[in-house]
């Protein structure tokens, strides 16, 4: 049985275990009698929990203090406001009406309570982690907004309808409920090669893998060298082609480069037998060798995103391995290949959690992308979760219409095998930075064979790949290596187009050990990374030539028009 939501097992069992590392934490014991024998105090500072407690009681005493006096009329200060870009409570009766500004700050102390408690703890590091994000996933889902009775947007919309906010917001969870999953926007809002993936283009080659697509240029002169986009298998490719405003193929097309993207396949059940190997030969090196005999170029330049780089970093070292000099540079936008600090996703990897998938899905089957996709919600949950909570359920609002957020919900599966794998020898053991740890396409692997010269992106706000651990990717390769660190998150920081010269992005020519001490020295420039880049690929892309307008080759002829059709697959 599925389920609410696509809860898939790691996050129920990464859930228990946080509540048994608190229940341990507190010195429980599963002998405790009803009187509560078997309870000890809690690891940790005596003094500091000391500390935590008399300052929670004292606010909460001012608090009480400043409801009174306000309920009289008296002037007050607020005792605790929430933290500068918390949105939720936003509608002037959380300030203005005294009940509901008591109510708020009620929440906001106890929730800062729950959080200063828990790094009070003397856990394992892991542990604390895991108990630090599911204490955070409780209190934001405790939050007085998320709930008709104490929102009083939702009162008034109520109100104002006559209750069919209401009546429309049940049929909204129950629509839910039925599918399965969240509504976090409106999926029959965009279509694929209509809406969004609109760049002009044509599929050139195809396996049962992926499909590779070449852009038309736009410009009279092209680098002689073409550029290869690998994305992440776990997402579909056009969210670097989302509409021409914040396109970043149309931008590399416009700056004179001959694009080719790899579009993964939607793995059905027919595709459960493929194994990180198929996607890294039958892959990222299929995709570079048909690249370079299409443009007849003696090398390309590669670009893998988050796994894509991944992938992309584990044929390249490969490739030199045999003596391959097909690529000439390598970019890496928000990619791990040091896994110690995975971030959030290291919640729901441990060995037991891996073991069993490897005993159900590990020899053949598929990771539905749906649950993979959950995963993802729960990490920004304040953001992709209640929001839409609130606004479906509470308001009876309909979805709202935005491209990014229909890439997010337009999920992937993945091949049962290649992500046991990914995981295991990844996230959980971390095998990847160490030199031949770990065989591939039948050969050790050494990263610090990639000597080429490399462009390593992070953003100062993921929450999939902590730029700190991919900074570390600069003591991995043996080439040049610039890293730049660029403003937002996982996806705003890398979709951050140059026309509209949002944001900045830091940069520093010293080579650091410590990811802290190039941030001390770093430059921050306004605007976005990618004029940046480009500007250091160009020597990479050698001299101009005059732009073909006919796609493909001979032995590689288009096919059907961009974006092809398998990023326009569902997952089922």
């Amino acid at each position: 049985m599925n389920r609410p939501f696509n809860m898939p097992d790691e996050f129920v069992e990464a859930f228990v275990k946080a509540g048994a590392s608190l229940w341990s934490a507190l010195g429980w014991t599963p002998n405790a009698d009803r009187n509560g024998a078997g309870f000890g105090a809690a690891p940790g500072s005596p003094g500091r929990f000391a500390e935590l407690q008399a300052d929670h009681l004292m606010r909460l005493y001012q608090l009480t203090e400043h409801a009174l006096k306000s309920a009289a009329g008296q002037p007050t200060e607020v005792a605790i406001e929430p933290a500068r870009g918390d949105r939720r409570f936003s509608a002037t009766e959380w300030r203005d009406n005294s009940l509901y500004s008591l109510l708020k700050q009620c929440y906001l102390l106890n929730s800062r309570y729950c959080t200063d408690f828990v790094e009070a703890l003397d856990l394992d590091e892991k542990e604390k982690h895991r108990l630090r994000f599911f204490t955070r996933q409780l209190v934001e889902a405790m939050s007085p907004t998320n709930f008709v009775a104490t929102n009083p947007d939702a009162i008034k919309i109520a109100t104002d309808s006559e209750g069919q906010s209401l009546k429309a917001g049940l049929d909204n969870l129950m629509a839910d409920l039925g599918r399965g999953s969240l509504t976090i926007t409106d999926e029959g809002a965009f279509e694929v090669g209509k809406d969004v993936a609109t760049s002009k283009g044509a599929v050139v080659f195809e396996n049962d893998l992926f499909q590779l697509i070449q852009y038309e240029p736009a410009t009279e002169q092209v680098a002689v060298r073409p550029l290869l986009i690998v994305p992440p298998c776990i997402n579909k490719f056009y969210i670097l082609d989302l509409q021409p405003a914040n396109s970043f193929v149309r931008f590399a097309v416009e700056q004179g480069q001959t694009v080719f993207v790899v579009s993964w396949r939607n793995p059905d059940d027919s595709c459960g037998h493929f194994g990180w190997d198929h996607y890294v030969e039958q892959g990222a090196m299929r995709a570079i060798e048909i690249a370079r005999s299409i443009s007849g170029a003696d090398k390309v330049n590669a670009l893998g995103w988050c796994v894509g780089g991944t992938i992309l970093s584990s044929a390249l070292a490969i490739l030199r391995t045999r003596g391959d000099e097909s690529v000439a540079s390598v970019t890496l936008l928000t990619t791990m290949l040091d896994f110690r600090e995975p971030g959030d996703l290291g919640v729901f990897v441990d060995e037991e959690s891996v073991l069993q998938r490897e005993l159900t899905i590990g020899n053949g089957g598929i990771y539905r992308g749906a649950e993979l996709g959950f995963v993802f919600q729960t990490l920004r949950s304040k953001e992709l979760i209640w929001p839409n909570v609130v606004n479906h359920y509470l308001k009876g609002k309909p979805p709202e219409r935005f491209d990014l957020l229909f890439w997010n919900a337009d999920v992937t599966n993945l091949p049962g095998p290649m992500y046991c794998w990914y995981i295991r020898n990844m996230y959980l053991e971390n095998n990847l930075r160490n030199p031949n740890r770990l065989m591939m396409c039948g050969m050790s692997v050494d990263l610090g064979r990639v000597d080429l010269p490399a462009y390593v992106l992070a953003t100062v706000e993921d929450h999939i790949v902590p730029w700190r651990s991919a900074y570390r990717t600069t003591g991995l390769f043996s080439g040049d290596t610039r890293f730049v660190l660029g403003a937002s998150g996982h996806i705003a920081g890398v979709i951050n187009p140059a026309s509209k010269n949002k944001r900045s992005y830091w940069v520093s020519s010293e080579r650091c050990d410590e990811p802290a001490a190039w941030l001390a020295g770093a430059e921050e420039r306004p605007g976005s990374w990618w004029n940046d880049w480009i500007a250091w690929l160009k020597p990479w892309a050698e001299d101009q030539l005059p732009a073909r307008r006919q796609l493909g080759s001979n032995l590689y002829p288009p096919g059907e028009p961009a974006p092809g059709r398998y990023v326009k697959a569902k997952a089922t």
